[in-house]
């Protein structure tokens, strides 16, 4: 039987993002310091001990949740949302978070446990439009290869108010996610006088797609399927961006050209954005710097967007300390 999912925003997530398995996670990493000949091994027999207990809510739990809540609305026979677990860990540890998925009732069909392998090669597959997961490396390699929408979630938030029932409501930054890093670059290197002279000046130019822009299309269709009118739509989108006035009409006339609704947006200059995702009730709030995400993460469910590893961009990040190859996903337990 096959499938036109064309019309489907389908969702990847790794284990680690849907639950949180950080206390697993520890366990593996230190028997793996202890002894990495028969780590492995030993951090089966651990899971397959624990196989019938309940894992905390991650980071990606709320989102996937509401996102297939949609799904009653679907009338045409095809589903809105899909979900597919994806995880580098084998089916035999990986029993736990089946028993989970089962036990809070999630209607999740697909899978893709891979033994160890690399997800990433699979999303196509899997006609994937976002891919979640707590794994550098991953996210990584999907940005670059312009695969799909990817983001490196952080840790579960520790407070915040839960988003209103039977909505699902995404914040995106604009600069170097739902547009290209173009002008981003402009302010990094020329500062901010220029870059508002600069944006000013292209005001009526639309911008260059950046890696959400995409997804943020689908999204559009899927308020497009949902039997409500946009203004009304359960399904809410949001732009938070530190952009101010003159730069604000080239992020208008952007979503103009590109025949996108969003319910929100905000031109900060200058205003927190922690504040604003925290009072907006964001299911997930996706930007590409930790200087926003980290104070936003404790209050709302957060997500870093990289830079592709060719743009300046990137090279100007902060050093990431390696990590150990694993055979289960960084920050993945099964």
């Amino acid at each position: 039987m096959s499938f036109d999912l064309s019309d489907t925003l389908v969702v990847g997530i790794s284990a680690t993002a849907l639950f949180d398995l950080a206390d697993a996670d520890a366990v593996y990493k230190a028997k793996h310091a202890k002894n990495p000949q028969n780590a492995l091994e030993e951090y089966r027999a651990y899971m397959l001990e624990r196989e019938n207990e309940p894992l905390r809510d991650g980071t990606g739990m709320a989102l996937v949740r509401a996102l297939l809540g949609l799904n009653r609305h679907a009338s045409d026979g095809k589903p809105l949302v899909e979900v597919v677990v994806m995880s580098r860990n084998s089916p035999e540890t990986g029993v736990r978070v089946f028993n989970n998925i089962r036990s809070r009732g999630l209607p999740i069909a697909r899978h893709a446990f891979t033994g160890g392998e690399s997800v990433v090669d699979y999303l196509d597959a899997f006609a994937v439009d976002l891919f979640l997961t707590t794994n550098v490396d991953d996210a990584q390699r999907v940005i670059d290869a312009k695969a799909c929408a990817a983001a490196v979630l952080k840790p579960p938030p520790l407070s915040g108010e839960a988003p209103p029932e039977d909505q699902v409501r995404i914040a995106f930054d604009g600069d170097a996610v739902l547009f290209d890093d173009a002008s981003e670059l402009v302010y990094k290197t020329e500062g901010l006088d220029r870059f508002h002279t600069v944006e000013d000046e292209k005001r009526n130019e639309p911008m260059n797609d950046g890696p959400y822009a995409i997804l943020l299309r689908k999204l559009a269709r899927l308020q497009e399927r949902l039997p409500f009118g946009a203004d009304v739509s359960p399904v809410r989108i949001a732009i938070v961006t530190a952009r101010s006035a003159p730069a604000e009409m080239r992020v208008i006339n952007t979503l103009r050209h590109w025949g996108v609704y969003v319910n929100e947006i905000f031109f900060l200059g200058g205003v927190p954005k922690s504040k604003i995702v925290k009072a907006f009730r964001a299911h997930l709030f996706f930007d590409d710097q930790d200087l926003h995400l980290d104070p936003a993460a404790k209050h709302v469910p957060s997500g870093r967007v990289p830079y592709r590893s060719d743009s300046p961009l990137y090279t100007a990040m902060p050093m990431l300390a390696p990590e150990p190859p694993l055979l289960v996903e960084k920050v993945e337990a099964p």
